[in-house]
C-alpha cells in the first residue's frame, strides 16, 4: 500500500494552493485505486505550521505538529508539494518547511510539484525555482510539473488534462525500478582493436 502525502503551502482559507493539491492528490488516488491500491494519505497544511518552523530555525529540533510532519515527509513513499507563488519564487514557508527536513529526508523520493499564482507570468517558477529545490534534495522528481493562474480553476480541461498527466507519471514512478545505470560507451580505440560485427550492428534495436 503507498503512503502519499500532500504539503500544501496556502495561507488563505479557502486557499487556491490547497484546491491545486487536492485536485493533485485525488487524480493519483484515483488512478492507484484503478491499479488495485489503496492509498494512504494524508495532508500538511503549512500555514498551521508556521511558528513551529520558526522555532525550529532557532532551536534546531521540530516540536509537536512539525514534527509529526516531518516524520510523515520522511516515511512518505511519494510526495504531492504545492507553493503560492511570491516574489516569482515559492513562498518562504514552503522553503523554510524543506530547510528544516534532515538532508537524507527526500533521497530517492518521486516528489510531482505544483504551483499557484494570480497570473500566468509566472508559470516559470516550477522550473527555475521548485525543481532546483527537489533536485538539490536529491528526490527525483515527476516530468509534468503542474502551474494553476487564478484564470485556470473553473473547470478548465487544460488544467485538468496536465493533472491527469502529472498523477499517471506519479503512480508510474510508484511502481517503477529505479533507473539502472548506462552501459559504458565503447571508445574509438575499443572499436579498432575489436571491431563490433556487423551482424551484431544490424540486431540491435
Amino acid at each position: 500500500m503507498s503512503n502519499l502525502v500532500v504539503v500544501t503551502a496556502g495561507l488563505h482559507v479557502p486557499s487556491s494552493t490547497r484546491l491545486l493539491a487536492d485536485q493533485l492528490r485525488d487524480a493519483t488516488v484515483r488512478r492507484l485505486s484503478d491499479a488495485g491500491e489503496a492509498p494512504r494519505v494524508s495532508v500538511i497544511e503549512l500555514r498551521a505550521l508556521a511558528h513551529a518552523l520558526a522555532d525550529n530555525l532557532l532551536t534546531g529540533f521540530p516540536s509537536g505538529e512539525l514534527a509529526d510532519a516531518v516524520e510523515r515527509v520522511r516515511s512518505a513513499d511519494a510526495l504531492i508539494a504545492v507553493t503560492p507563488v511570491f516574489s516569482a519564487s515559492f513562498s518562504g514557508l514552503f522553503k523554510t518547511f524543506f530547510d528544516v527536513l534532515e538532508p537524507e529526508t527526500l533521497l530517492g523520493k518521486p516528489v510531482l510539484m505544483g504551483a499557484t499564482a494570480g497570473t500566468a507570468r509566472h508559470s516559470l517558477v516550477l522550473e527555475h525555482a521548485v525543481r532546483p529545490l527537489f533536485s538539490y534534495l536529491r528526490a527525483i522528481t515527476v516530468p509534468t510539473a503542474v502551474f494553476a493562474a487564478t484564470e485556470d480553476f473553473g473547470g478548465d480541461p487544460a488544467l485538468s488534462a496536465r493533472v491527469e498527466r502529472a498523477a499517471a507519471e506519479l503512480v508510474a514512478m510508484l511502481g517503477a525500478e529505479l533507473p539502472r545505470p548506462a552501459p559504458r560507451l565503447r571508445s574509438v580505440e575499443d572499436e579498432l582493436a575489436d571491431p563490433t560485427p556487423f551482424s551484431e550492428l544490424l540486431s540491435r534495436p
